[in-house]
């Protein structure tokens, strides 16, 4: 900041809150309370089942319908981030709890048919996402 620069004014921020004046920064009430674990092109591992992906997508709670949720084996909490995740060596994605996924750190590539669709290539950390949407299959 140049020394001829004011002071910012904090309750002129629409996100100042005075009572909590602690040094810390404030979070508004839109974010959710805790962020997911994996973002779009993280690699991934199933801790159950073993298999390998790279996360597409996330929802912050199950938005599976209960026929679908009550048809998993597993059950677990809905109320929690799941992603989408495409599968390593098949044309398969599926929706896992986070409960069910560890980073995968092996870095290996991820061969699924729909990685060219939704990844424009890969980084240090992972594949990298575009803002396409899954492909329409309608003849």
């Amino acid at each position: 900041m140049f020394d001829s620069d004011p002071e910012p004014d904090p309750s002129q921020n629409p996100d100042f809150d005075p009572q909590h004046n602690d040094g810390q920064p404030h979070v508004p009430d839109y974010f959710p309370d805790e962020l997911p674990l994996f973002m779009p092109g993280t690699l991934v591992r199933h801790r159950r089942y073993g298999y390998r992906g790279v996360v597409v997508d996330f929802d912050m709670s199950c938005h599976a319908d209960d026929q679908w949720y009550d048809a998993n084996a597993t059950h677990p909490d809905r109320d929690q981030p799941w992603y989408h995740v495409l599968v390593h060596g098949s044309t398969i994605n599926t929706y896992a709890a986070q409960e069910n996924l560890i980073a995968d750190a092996t870095g290996g590539r991820i061969d699924h048919p729909l990685v060219q669709h939704f990844f424009d290539g890969v980084d240090q950390i992972g594949y990298l996402r575009n803002s396409e949407m899954w492909p329409s299959f309608e003849g």
